[in-house]
């Protein structure tokens, strides 16, 4: 029985890891992954020590918003010079940027010049490429895997980012029992660095001559012309705002709940990463499942899984329940950028990933923002259950108005386009 399912996930993997520029490639991004994976620790708790009494709450949700956030107003308003620019230049550029604000807010913190307005100000000037950086990488996955295999290598580099959120979270709780959060900045901004030099070496595929779609609106205007991926965008961005509250309500409900340290925190993290992990690496095996119903049942079953917060405060139920979310939500991020790689032509592709980012990145960030106010408001443990029943409204929303939809005169034509991303997964896994 377990070599059944281990043949075809190696089968899958293995033409992916034999490409050596992708082995390289993913092993810089691995280690930015932890980096970010210790950041996770790093930031909410570094500003909960800047903050003054009582603003612990608003001020993580703050810092959280700011390391991404700007991301999207970078790629709406820097299409223009961005837009144009090859995937290794643009992944240059964001990791370049975010290594240079990480250092400075640690120099601050080390002469202690850092406040709060200053730490918050620079997280965001760090982000102000984000979203051009992850278009870039995923650019180049689709140049060096242009014959249909993006869907294991998008998949391995969503894992390695999940390991990163078992290992990451650990690292920083230990560097945390000497140091203060500025340390696992500087961890960061060294991985980013990494990252930066392994791309900059990169021999990619040589591309044909086409003229660019530069700019995220360009990006915009080719997702209109296809509904299916729109409808599928929208959804991913309520799904990721509704998650926003629990960056910021974990670590109070750690804190003030639980009564517990960096390392509890770190913990709970782990317990997340291992399950995202493990249900990553079986995402090769949703393949051919339906599209519309599995991201459904996703986006249901992470929902599900923060009801315990809300009616207990016992360590081992909630973490528990913190892991089960990482296994549902592990095969999501690989499967739905997938969709977009394969529906877009070169041309289209760093502008259609970038308006996506623009989109995702904002949608986290602006839950988590909102999550400081929520925290303060309701307490931790009532934003983190609130935040599971809505998530678990938006699952049945989607499925209502599906329902609505295949009994319109307009169902037949919509249907026929959320098949078309049943077949265009299931190809993938075919290949």
């Amino acid at each position: 029985m377990l070599g059944k399912i281990r043949i075809p996930l190696l089968s899958a993997y293995r033409p992916v890891l034999t490409e050596g520029r992708y082995s390289r490639l993913i092993s810089a991004s691995a280690v930015s992954f932890l980096g970010d994976g210790m950041a996770l620790v790093g930031i909410p708790w570094l500003a909960i020590q800047l903050a003054k009494p009582g603003q612990g709450g608003v001020v993580a949700g703050l810092s959280l918003a700011a390391y991404a956030l700007p991301g999207a107003l970078g790629a709406l308003v820097l299409g223009r010079w961005f837009g144009g620019m090859s995937a290794q230049r643009l992944v240059a550029a964001s990791t370049g940027l975010r290594a240079l604000g990480l250092a400075t807010i640690v120099a601050l913190a080390v002469t202690g010049q850092l406040d709060t307005f200053s730490y918050i100000a620079l997280l965001a000037a760090s982000s102000l490429f984000s979203a051009w950086g992850n278009a870039g990488l995923y650019t180049i996955v689709s140049q060096l895997f242009a014959d249909g295999r993006q869907l294991p290598a998008n998949a391995l580099l969503s894992v390695s980012q999940q390991i990163s959120i078992i290992i990451g979270p650990a690292i920083a709780g230990m560097i945390l029992l000497k140091l203060d959060g500025s340390a696992i900045l500087a961890v960061n901004a060294v991985s980013y660095l990494l990252l930066l030099t392994t791309v900059a070496r990169l021999k990619l595929p040589r591309q044909p001559a086409v003229a660019r779609r530069a700019g995220v609106v360009a990006g915009f205007r080719i997702l209109a012309q296809r509904p299916q991926l729109v409808a599928l965008l929208l959804i991913t961005a309520a799904f990721f705002f509704l998650y926003g509250p629990v960056e910021v309500g974990l670590p109070l409900y750690v804190a003030g709940n639980l009564a517990g340290s960096g390392q509890l925190l770190g913990a709970f993290w782990t317990a997340f990463g291992v399950g995202a992990v493990i249900g990553g690496f079986a995402g090769g095996a949703l393949a051919r499942a339906p599209g519309w119903p599995t991201v459904i049942a996703i986006i249901f079953g992470w929902g599900l899984t923060l009801i315990p917060f809300g009616i207990t405060d016992n360590i081992s139920a909630t973490m528990t329940s913190f892991a089960i979310g990482g296994l549902i939500y592990g095969p999501f991020p690989a499967f739905t950028i997938s969709l977009f790689q394969q529906a877009a032509t070169a041309s289209e592709l760093t502008s259609v990933l970038a308006a996506r980012s623009a989109v995702t990145t904002t949608a986290t960030p602006l839950g988590a923002a909102l999550g400081g106010p929520l925290v303060t408001l309701w307490g931790a443990a009532d934003t983190l259950l609130y935040s599971g029943i809505a998530t678990i409204m938006l699952a049945a929303l989607v499925t209502a108005s599906m329902l609505l939809l295949k009994r319109s005169a307009l169902g037949s034509e919509v249907k026929n386009q959320f098949t078309a991303i049943g077949r265009l997964t299931a190809g993938s896994g075919r290949r």
